[in-house]
Order: structure tokens, then C-alpha cells, then sequence
């Protein structure tokens, strides 16, 4: 009678399990949509999927893999217990992008049988890794608060380290990045901009970010103690978030062909 109910016990966790999987997959479905749905709609990302040199793409896809392992070791789409789970999760979360990009770019005539397959390819590929992001972020985002409370077993606390928190700067720079860098209109506000105003906004940007990690208090930020100088806050984080912000730009400007210098 014990093996049975232990037997029934078991069957039950492993429904459950499989229930809380497949509404993280759903979770995650939604974050792929919610999240890369902009760049989905952009005509300049679906120009770079067909001219970006395949090495560039292949080095953007190879880096984003093992961001989404440790986004997934600190916000996946279900808790998951150790780096197997997290490189699973991984994994799901980049076929979710693959799909829903491929999907949704099926979906508005954008990919057809009569396109060289080197040209389907590289538009779901520039595609999937905002959209595999975009999955990846579904938990933290869309999670009910109720799911927080279902029984199962302890999850593992993650504590945000300071490195912890750099990775999650380096995540959303290049999420935020790739939106913008392959667009017409970064060219454009170059040739427009001045070293004035450069430097204006610079300065305009460090100070809102400055003030939105810590002065707002958005939620994961830090609030700064009264005995914390103003500038323990500005050298330890936000001005390596801003460089960190820097390097991410660059990089999104070099892989959209958007950073060769004109005289």
C-alpha cells in the first residue's frame, strides 16, 4: 500500500513538473512574441539577415547561447536546480525564438520557398536571438504571483553578485541594442550630431541612469543607504554600466555594418 501511494506521489510531482514546464514554454513563447516583436516589424533587420556577413551572424549566435544559459541560471522561465536545467532551458528558449521568428516572419510574407535558403537562414537567425532573449525573459516578466506560492520543491537562491549584476547590463544592452543599431536612423543622427551634443548626451546619459537604478528605485535596483556617498554608487555601478553599455553598442554597430568610419 506504501509503494502504491508513493508511486501516486510520484506520478503526481511528475504531472505537475511537466504542467509547470509547459506554462514555462507558453511563458516564454509570449516573451519571444512580446519582447522581439518590434524588430520583427523592421525593415532593416530583415535586410541585415540577408546581407550580414555569415561570420558576424555565426559569432552573434555563438555568444548568445551561453548568455541565455546564465540568464537562465539567474531569471529563467522556470526554476530550474542546477546548470543542466539551465543549458536545457537554454536551449528550449533559442528553439522558441527560432520558432516564433520563423513564424511570424512566414506570417507577413518575408520568407517564401523561392528565397535562397542562405537568405531564409540568416533572417531567422538575426531574428532569433532578441526573440530567444525575449523567451528567456518571459518568467521574470509574465509569471503570476500565484505561481510563486505553488508547491515543489525549494528553489535555490540566487543572489545578485555584483558580476551577476553586470551580465544582466551586458543582457539588456545588447536586447536594447539590437532594436536600434541596424537603423537608418543611427547614420543619419551621426552625420546630425555635433561633439556638443555628444558629449551632452553623454552626460544626460549617465545622469538618467544614474537616477533610474537608484533615485527611482525600479524594481532589482539599489537603494543606497543615507551613510552611502552619492559617488560609491556612480564608480561602482553606473559608470561601468555605461561603459558596459558602450561596448555593447559597438559591437551591435560592427555586426549590423553600421560602424565603418566615412570621412
Amino acid at each position: 500500500m506504501s509503494d502504491f501511494a508513493a508511486r501516486g506521489r510520484d506520478l503526481d510531482q511528475r504531472r505537475k513538473a511537466r504542467s509547470a514546464f509547459l506554462a514555462g514554454m507558453g511563458r516564454g513563447l509570449a516573451g519571444a512574441l512580446l519582447f522581439a516583436l518590434p524588430m520583427l516589424m523592421t525593415i532593416e533587420m530583415w535586410q541585415l539577415g540577408f546581407y550580414v556577413a555569415r561570420e558576424k551572424l555565426l559569432l552573434l549566435m555563438v555568444i548568445d547561447l551561453p548568455l541565455l544559459v546564465i540568464l537562465s541560471h539567474r531569471i529563467g522561465f522556470e526554476e530550474t536546480f542546477d546548470w543542466r536545467e539551465d543549458v536545457r532551458d537554454a536551449i528550449v528558449a533559442y528553439g522558441i525564438g527560432i520558432a516564433a521568428s520563423a513564424a511570424i516572419l512566414f506570417l507577413f510574407g518575408l520568407l517564401n520557398l523561392d528565397m535562397p535558403w542562405s537568405e531564409v537562414i540568416g533572417k531567422i537567425a538575426i531574428q532569433s536571438v532578441p526573440a530567444s532573449i525575449g523567451a528567456m525573459l518571459g518568467r521574470s516578466q509574465l509569471t503570476r504571483d500565484e505561481d510563486a506560492d505553488c508547491e515543489g520543491p525549494e528553489p535555490r537562491q540566487r543572489r545578485t553578485s555584483y558580476l551577476g549584476e553586470l551580465f544582466l547590463m551586458v543582457v539588456g544592452a545588447l536586447f536594447l541594442s539590437l532594436n536600434v543599431a541596424p537603423t537608418e536612423e543611427m547614420i543619419l543622427l551621426s552625420y546630425k550630431m555635433t561633439p556638443w551634443h555628444a558629449l551632452a548626451t553623454i552626460l544626460l546619459s549617465i545622469a538618467l541612469m544614474h537616477g533610474f537604478v537608484y533615485a527611482v528605485s525600479f524594481e532589482g535596483g539599489h537603494e543606497l543607504s543615507p551613510d552611502t556617498p552619492w559617488w560609491h554608487a556612480l564608480i561602482r555601478f553606473t559608470l561601468p554600466g555605461y561603459v558596459i553599455a558602450l561596448g555593447i553598442s559597438l559591437f551591435s554597430l560592427w555586426i549590423s555594418n553600421r560602424s565603418t568610419a566615412r570621412g
